[in-house]
């Protein structure tokens, strides 16, 4: 290291620190926040990849930059990066800045703890089980165990393992070979990570039993009896059954007291995967679409969607105060959690999980609760409703929008029909060229960077758009412009 003196440096220089990072704070406003969330700047600057590459210079070379270059990095990286907390970012189940969980986000970084014991965490650790505990009242449960996990396919995939460990706890130790082939249930509406979790579990994706929904997205309790019978006919075990409220595309919401007395006279763990549709707890006027999750066995909630906490936020809840998660995920490392420390070693919560290092994913939660209280994140809500609401009137309203189906969630769902094939639904290639049509308007946006949307196809139907009302800053003036510019794009197809 020779040469490490010419190396730019701010170690041991506390003044050059504070002046980067106020460069770079103020950057990060100015350009990822301020325009970031402009309905006067674009969503995204598209850029094709191997332009994209040499307009970010990403190779890591010997010798280091000077603070200048650094900061033109930054802008670089939030420059073509693709804005979603933008008023036109439809794309995802997640949009929108909240600045109080932004705020708690920017805390969490600078602190960079791991939230596995009380000694290294000790706010944090405390600051968890409160947002679990209000988080468990809102499904209706007085007690319970939970904990942040990285993302809701993994809540997913623990509610599996607890399951499986609470029938057959002999196989943490022993494996696969103790058990006898199992089977869990859920609809074709589900997420995919029901299906990745049980291959990655072991279980294998033909244990996976997919249970029929109706034309509305939604769980047949009639076929899930059926599917537990067939099961146990093939010498399967049933032991889980996972409904979903908040389906991905359709935002369907199961009928789950039908589905709590299909499990309860089984014997069988009710897992609800409401990592999209569990926000309307909180709601008093909605709540109802999830009547019947009090009892459950197991939740998976994620506040970064239709709160917009942030990613990541995503909470699994549990009736258990049976210690099962320790139980089922604990591997007792003494050299972290040592049972003579001189506080309540019960607070030491990362053997509940199977990470090591574990972020802090509470605070940002926690800070916009506190800034907010229930009574505004109840608005939030309702308002997402009352937009999509508006959303919906408007799409009924205007040649060449079809509606793909009511929605009862803001899950919106439609087709544009261009010109060229209104009227013409009787054609015999009407579908197949209807299908191209939201893929050529989702290039358009993408390119000019207006809005972003997000299509697919489902079951027999043809792609559509499905656009997700979840941003906090929304308004009407949003969705008249959404569909404005499908009308523009599409223009001349």
């Amino acid at each position: 290291m020779a040469d490490s003196e010419a190396l730019p440096s701010l170690a041991g220089d506390p003044v050059a620190v504070e002046a980067l990072l106020r460069a770079v704070f103020g950057v990060v406003v100015d350009e990822a926040i301020q325009k970031g969330t402009s309905a006067s700047q674009k969503v995204c600057e598209w850029k094709e990849p191997e332009e994209l590459k040499q307009l970010l210079d990403l190779e890591l070379r010997s010798q280091g930059e000077s603070q200048e270059q650094i900061l033109e990095r930054c802008r670089a990286v939030i420059r073509y990066s693709v804005k979603t907390g933008h008023p036109r970012f439809f794309n995802q189940l997640f949009s929108g800045l909240d600045p109080h969980a932004l705020a708690g986000r920017i805390i969490t970084e600078s602190l960079n703890t791991s939230q596995y014991t009380y000694e290294i965490a000790p706010v944090f650790v405390l600051m968890e089980e409160e947002v679990l505990r209000k988080l468990r009242a809102l499904v209706g449960w007085s007690s319970g165990d939970g904990i942040f996990c990285p993302g809701g396919s993994i809540s997913n995939m623990y509610a599996v393992n607890l399951a499986r460990y609470q029938r057959y706890p002999d196989c943490k130790q022993r494996g696969l070979r103790t058990l006898p082939p199992l089977a869990l249930f859920t609809s074709k509406e589900c997420h995919y990570s029901i299906q990745k979790g049980a291959a990655f579990l072991g279980l294998g994706t033909d244990s996976v039993r997919v249970v029929k929904a109706d034309e509305r997205g939604k769980m047949v309790p009639e076929d899930l009896e059926r599917q537990i019978g067939m099961a146990e006919a093939e010498g399967a075990v049933p032991f889980l059954v996972s409904a979903t409220s908040g389906t991905t595309v359709l935002g369907a919401f199961d009928p789950l007291e039908a589905i709590a007395d299909v499990c309860q006279r089984h014997g069988l763990w009710l897992h609800v995967d409401a990592a999209w549709g569990g926000s309307v707890l909180l709601s008093q006027t909605h709540r109802h679409l999830l009547d019947g999750i009090q009892r459950a066995d197991s939740v998976a909630w994620n506040p970064h969607k239709l709160l917009a906490a942030g990613l990541q936020c995503s909470a699994l809840l549990l009736q258990d105060t049976s210690n099962l998660l320790k139980r089922c995920h604990g591997s007792q490392a003494s050299y972290l959690f040592q049972q003579d420390k001189f506080y309540d070693v019960a607070l030491d919560t990362g053997d509940k999980v199977v990470q090591c290092g574990r972020r802090v994913d509470c605070l940002k939660l926690w800070l916009m609760w506190k800034a907010q209280g229930d009574q505004g994140l109840e608005r939030r809500i309702d308002q997402a409703f009352a937009l999509a609401r508006y959303l919906v009137e408007e799409i009924k309203k205007r040649e060449g929008l079809e509606l793909v189906m009511e929605p009862e969630f803001v899950n919106v769902c439609f087709w544009f029909v261009p010109p060229s094939l209104r009227g013409k639904q009787d054609s015999p290639d009407y579908h197949e060229r209807l299908s191209k049509v939201a893929p050529m308007l989702k290039e358009r946006m993408v390119k000019e960077g207006s809005m972003m949307i997000g299509y697919q196809p489902h079951g027999t139907r043809g792609n559509f758009f499905r656009v997700v009302v979840a941003n906090p800053a929304l308004t009407c003036a949003d969705m008249d412009f959404l569909l404005n510019e499908l009308e523009r794009l599409g223009q001349d197809l």
